[in-house]
């Protein structure tokens, strides 16, 4: 009986795991995945973690310990409101929300730029009936164009820096055509998409009180950690603000995405896994992407299928043109929603239904556009 208890104990422990997996599918797939890899060319358990970019990992827990204290400090909801009370026009307002969203994205990557952005449009639909289907619809599409300048605004962007070896500036300069040329087709885009609508926000009078001392503390802590970062010091400098923040704001660590750092570790793994596979190896190897052309057409391709972060991590182990990689997985990013995790994000937070066909309608025709844009650059 108590070894039958035990067994009973073990496959209860092994269901509820299982549970808590599947409810993100994202996760779920790559869990499945690893385990019918190691099914079928088995490795070495103690040699998984060799396979994962630890500096870009240490560097991504370090941004989110930073993006979720000043999200918490409630400065980025003061700002907005402040700002979108000096406008007057439904077109305006989206216009403002895109270039919010896209520079928020620069420094704080496009999942934080939409928790902060999405909400806020979701807030002012209640005050003023909006086309909010649209609006979130050129929010997502601003936060894949925006975070295409720095490596702090994806991960993809992060990885590629990172193994590039390659300075903060340097990184900037390089991309910087890119982001201008798409951050315009994208005001054209919207322009033509809202119209120039009086707006009325007069209902807003909820008071937005910011934590300066967590603000200002987060800010400079946040310039100091991409210096470090960008000096291959990561894993220090995660340790100290871990240090800080646990013995003084707790939560701030606490309410991080910590399963976005799982779900970053276990596609190392398992992509880095598939792409060693002879066949995977010979596939990838026949196509060729040995020039920027044709590494810049594999990045912003594949993405369609598997999402511009696996993308880059798959592709970087064939190329090491990591301009021509980024042109393509940023570009990736657009077109279907798996092109970026953003997408699916900024359709889930706006709880509407019937949010996949007109996204599409809009999304495709763009990352068609542009594919050419970045093409003509790279």
């Amino acid at each position: 009986m108590p070894e039958f208890d035990a067994k009973r104990t073990r496959s209860d422990f092994l269901a509820r795991i299982w549970r808590a997996v599947s409810k993100e599918p994202v996760l779920a797939i790559l869990v499945v995945a690893l385990v019918v890899l190691q099914i079928a060319h088995p490795r070495p358990l103690v040699s998984l973690p060799g396979l994962v970019d630890w500096q870009t990992v240490l560097t991504l827990a370090g941004l989110l310990i930073l993006t979720k204290a000043i999200e918490l400090s409630g400065f980025l909801m003061w700002a907005a409101h402040r700002l979108v009370h000096h406008i007057h026009g439904e077109r305006t307002l989206a216009l403002l929300l895109v270039a919010l969203a896209a520079g928020l994205s620069t420094v704080l990557t496009n999942d934080v730029a939409l928790f902060a952005v999405v909400p806020l449009a979701l807030s002012l639909n209640k005050l003023a009936p909006l086309p909010i289907k649209r609006l979130v619809i050129v929010i997502a599409l601003s936060v894949n164009a925006g975070s295409i300048l720095t490596p702090l605004g994806n991960p993809q962007n992060l990885f590629l820096w990172q193994t590039g070896g390659v300075g903060f500036g340097a990184f900037v300069w390089a991309m910087l055509p890119l982001c201008a040329a798409l951050m315009a087709l994208l005001g054209i885009v919207t322009f033509a998409m809202f119209q120039a609508k009086p707006l009325d926000l007069s209902g807003d009078v909820e008071a937005h009180r910011v934590d300066r001392v967590l603000c200002g503390v987060s800010v400079l802590a946040f310039a100091a950690f991409v210096a470090l970062a960008d000096a291959h010091h990561a894993g220090p400098a995660l340790a100290v603000l871990a240090l800080v923040f646990l013995s003084w704001h707790r939560e701030v660590v606490f309410e991080i995405d910590w399963l976005l750092l799982l779900i970053f570790v276990l596609m190392f793994i398992v992509l880095r896994s598939a792409a060693a596979l002879p066949s995977i190896h010979a596939g990838i190897a026949q196509i060729g992407i040995d020039t920027p052309t044709r590494a810049y057409a594999a990045g912003a391709l594949l993405s369609q299928a598997i999402s511009n972060v696996p993308a880059a991590i798959v592709l970087a182990e064939f190329s090491k043109d990591w301009r021509a990689l980024a042109f393509g997985v940023s570009v990736g990013g657009f077109g279907f929603a798996i092109g970026s995790l953003a997408n699916l994000i900024a359709v889930r937070l706006s709880g509407e239904k019937g949010m996949w066909k007109p996204f599409h309608l809009v999304s495709i025709p763009f990352w068609i556009v542009a594919m050419v844009v970045g093409w003509a650059l790279v």
